[in-house]
């Protein structure tokens, strides 16, 4: 399976000048993600402040509230987010909206991302990051009452355009009555790459 989703995302790169492509691992999970910037496309974008992406999250159920491995889906989603720097800070903030869930549970979450380049002088750029988004009962589908996912990162530039990442995930995924399940879908540290192009 990883190596068919490798090959889909690098035949995507290729053929769209994607922004970015990460790979995250651990022990357990497998989590790939494409992000294209929409100023390539266009010429009234600006570039690197509008993007459009994928992620796919293949989650174990060692690192979540499931019993069962049968009862663990796969998790996808589509976003959305614009994106800024502030005044040549190192500081950039983004709002966005997603589209996502597994085979039971849909929402249309909202959120905000923040990325900072730490002012070390080093000869590898250090950025922090997270990212916070939520979706109340309105905003969600099928059999979910809410949403919630909180990522923490530390990414490391060791090439130009290429980036080791160390982070942190929780996605907690509610559930309606009558069972009104309060599950975390995913609670988990992980490692990966992000190459830009």
């Amino acid at each position: 399976m990883l190596k068919k989703l490798t090959l889909l995302a690098a035949g995507f790169a290729s053929a769209f000048a994607m922004n970015n492509v990460e790979l995250n691992v651990n022990s357990k999970d497998l989590e790939m993600g494409v992000t294209l910037d929409m100023g390539q496309f266009n010429d009234s974008i600006e570039p690197d402040t509008v993007f459009i992406g994928g992620k796919f999250l293949s989650a174990d159920v060692k690192n979540s509230d499931y019993t069962s491995s049968s009862q663990m889906d796969d998790y996808m989603e589509l976003n959305f987010l614009m994106k800024r720097e502030m005044d040549n800070s190192g500081l950039t903030i983004g709002l966005g909206a997603k589209l996502n869930g597994t085979k039971d549970f849909m929402s249309v979450p909202l959120g905000g991302e923040v990325s900072y380049k730490l002012p070390l002088d080093l000869s590898m750029p250090f950025y922090v990051g997270g990212a916070v988004y939520f979706a109340p009962s309105v905003l969600t589908m099928s059999d979910a009452d809410s949403f919630m996912e909180t990522r923490i990162t530390l990414d490391v530039e060791i090439i130009e355009n290429a980036l080791v990442t160390l982070g942190y995930r929780n996605i907690d995924t509610n559930y309606e009555k009558p069972t009104a399940r309060d599950i975390n879908y995913n609670s988990s540290v992980y490692a990966g790459v992000r190459f830009k192009f």
